[in-house]
């Protein structure tokens, strides 16, 4: 049959205008399918979602199982902040298990299957820290990849306990204990004579501790070594210690290097901190021709001896301004 609008129209004409016509719908499909597609998704998406969390409540409520319901006494639960899961449109605890329509179907054999993220030990640390790392991905993170602690395979949740009203890790006198169940020497360490105040044991329960890792640590990585919050050793203890900090006319020079030459940060059994007993600690480095070249030892004691050097203060008997010192005649650092 012959179209009146092809009446007239040469065999060229009639082709280009079937062509175009083809390149038209292809077009027409090109533009529409991704569309469709996305819809299709969206709508597939949403439909896994269960009712929230007034559904998930009726299993998982006081008293059950698997309580979860202290989590609306934390920041995450507040409905009232737009940033939490839990504000109006954010899926609730969808927000971090995944969509769970499924699992709150039962099987035919009555079990449930589980949620996407079950947040178990099975599932890896990478995946797990993807969903939190999705809201919290903050300049407080900027380090956290790389860092030791993500490098050695922790999850955000093997220290945060997010469905209690107190995280225990963000508290003054119970974070040591969480901390201490990966990092045991230096537990040890903090039993020692001299240490600085950091909650152990005991002390946990009667609130006495009065600091915390984080004084001196970030755990979520940073620049300096063993994730101190700066970055080198001297600038985290000046935090508190702000009177070693100088500028002194007089330096001493171990000290301006590195506090641990000397002390030992967790603990020792030797006052106040240090790494060795005076007056040896100080001979491992002042050798000179003059005393400190003398070998001072159980000899030098009363009655066999009587040597300044091993009384009381030791070398600071004379030495007492072993940081650093102002004076005109301080050179030695004695006055």
């Amino acid at each position: 049959m012959i179209n009146k609008s092809d009446i007239g129209k040469s065999d060229t004409g009639r082709a280009f205008t079937a062509v175009a016509a083809m390149v038209a719908m292809v077009l027409c499909f090109a533009l529409a399918g991704p569309a469709l597609a996305a819809g299709e998704e969206e709508s597939a998406a949403a439909a896994e979602y269960s009712k929230g969390v007034k559904q998930c409540m009726t299993c998982h409520r006081e008293g059950r199982d698997k309580p979860a319901h202290e989590i609306f006494l934390s920041p995450m639960g507040s409905t009232a902040d737009p940033r939490t899961p839990f504000a109006d449109g954010n899926h609730d605890c969808e927000a971090c298990h995944g969509p769970a329509k499924t699992h709150t179907k039962r099987q035919k054999d009555g079990s449930r299957l589980p949620p996407p993220m079950t947040f178990s030990e099975d599932t890896p640390a990478d995946e797990k820290n993807a969903v939190c790392l999705g809201c919290h991905d903050d300049q407080n993170r900027f380090h956290w990849m790389g860092s030791i602690h993500d490098v050695e395979g922790n999850a955000c949740v093997d220290c945060h306990d997010l469905h209690t009203e107190n995280d225990p890790v963000l508290s003054l006198d119970t974070q040591p204990g969480v901390c201490y169940q990966c990092h045991q020497e230096q537990r040890a360490q903090f039993l020692r004579q001299s240490r600085h105040p950091v909650a152990t044991g005991t002390e946990m329960m009667s609130h006495t501790g009065l600091m915390a890792c984080t004084d001196c640590h970030q755990p979520h990585g940073s620049a300096g070594r063993g994730s101190l919050i700066h970055n080198t050793i001297n600038e985290t203890c000046y935090e508190c210690h702000a009177e070693k900090r100088g500028p002194f006319l007089w330096e001493h020079q171990p000290v301006r290097e590195d506090c641990t030459n000397c002390h030992t940060p967790h603990g020792s059994n030797y006052e106040p901190l240090l790494t060795g007993r005076g007056p040896w600690l100080c001979q491992q480095c002042h050798s000179a021709w003059n005393h400190p070249s003398s070998a001072y030892s159980g000899s030098d004691i009363p009655p066999q001896g009587v040597a300044p050097q091993i009384l009381a203060g030791q070398c600071l008997n004379c030495h007492n301004q072993v940081h650093g010192s102002n004076h005109p005649s301080g050179l030695r650092l004695t006055r």
